[in-house]
């Protein structure tokens, strides 16, 4: 194989103006998408446009809230979606499936094996997995940001190379992207922070995203060794021409050299699962911060809140309510409140249970 992909669609690129599915611009995504799978590649595709899509198609009786809005338009327009798709990938010979997930479908270790090995199955059968959150069931505290977040947390999930964001813009610029003095950032490095100063903070009208998540979700997966591109879904054959290495306008994220194991990919995304606070002194944040495999010990610990038990994820944070990462727990929190400050004791988070930065 070539290599395993996730390439995530926006509402923008799925939509057009009046809300209703732009299936010209579908169908020619999806021609490139079968290329890509006849050359051998592994696709993940990540598609938004389910609420855009319903939108279009009933008139509520009567003023929703956001919420209720959202789970009408989702499960009329998921169901025209997912149908779209089939259509246009049953003309290439190839299947696709249906995934719909919520963030608690990975708040535990267990619920989160269970997806990649559902995304595994289907991808050893030749099967296209589609992924989109389940706006149906999803409340405010089990949605995630938006499809970018659910796209880089599927791609480190799934061991991928490269996870594609398709925007309706070319990328990350040192300005507005309207502006003619504002030029195209064509790298990123990891590390390279300075970069937040250019983001955008508007919204597209389809979705819930901006250019600020985009950023934030491709630093992160980069720093977990994924290569992240953000390249613009409107320009023609822009999946082909990526893959081949061929110039085009796009912003990609350099991925991080350093190994991360899978259960620490799971826990730098899962710091909405936390159950407790862990506070550490100075001392422990240097360690932690340096540039040796530290675990957090007892002694280094001064507060511990909330409830949980072993092997349920805590927050990290100094003695200045600044976060530093999160972890899974080695003591239940009645356990870990007895031991802190003493010596000598196994660690509360272990090394390889921990993930440092946000």
């Amino acid at each position: 194989m070539k290599g395993r992909i996730v390439i995530k669609i926006g509402s923008q690129i799925l939509t057009k103006k009046d809300g209703t599915l732009n299936v010209t611009q579908m169908s020619a995504l999806v021609d490139q998408l079968a290329e890509l799978h006849k050359n051998n590649y592994e696709i993940i595709l990540v598609s938004s446009g389910a609420v855009a899509a319903g939108k279009s198609e009933i008139q509520p009786k009567f003023k929703l809230d956001s919420v209720s809005s959202r789970q009408l338009f989702s499960t009329i327009g998921q169901v025209k979606l997912i149908q779209r798709y089939y259509d246009l990938f049953k003309q290439y010979n190839i299947v696709c499936g249906q995934i719909l997930a919520t963030k608690d479908d990975f708040s535990t270790r267990k619920h989160y094996l269970n997806q990649r090995n559902c995304m595994k199955v289907m991808i050893e059968n030749g099967v296209i997995p589609i992924v989109n959150e389940n706006d149906a069931i999803s409340v405010n505290e089990l949605m995630f940001t938006d499809n970018d977040e659910l796209s880089g947390l599927v791609a480190t999930m799934m061991n991928c190379s490269k996870l594609i964001i398709l925007s309706n813009i070319d990328g990350i610029y040192t300005g507005n992207p309207s502006n003619p003095e504002s030029s195209l950032i064509e790298k990123i490095y990891p590390g390279d922070d300075h970069i937040k100063q250019y983001i955008q903070t508007t919204k597209s009208s389809a979705g819930r995203g901006g250019m600020k998540s985009k950023y934030n979700i491709a630093k992160k997966v980069a720093e977990e060794g994924v290569e992240v591109v953000i390249a613009n879904g409107e320009t023609l054959n822009i999946l082909i021409d990526l893959l081949n290495n061929n110039a085009i306008k796009s912003t990609t994220f350099i991925a991080s050299k350093k190994s991360t194991s899978n259960i620490k990919k799971w826990i730098a995304h899962s710091e909405d699962f936390s159950k407790g606070k862990i506070y550490i002194n100075a001392g422990a944040k240097d360690a932690l911060l340096g540039n040796k495999a530290i675990s957090i010990l007892p002694v280094g610990v001064v507060k511990i809140t909330g409830e949980f038990e072993e092997g349920d994820i805590v927050e990290i944070l100094d003695e200045n309510e600044n976060s530093i990462g999160v972890g899974c727990s080695s003591y239940t929190s009645n356990e870990a409140k007895n031991c802190i400050g003493l010596n000598n004791l196994k660690p509360i988070i272990h090394y390889d249970y921990l993930y440092i930065g946000k």
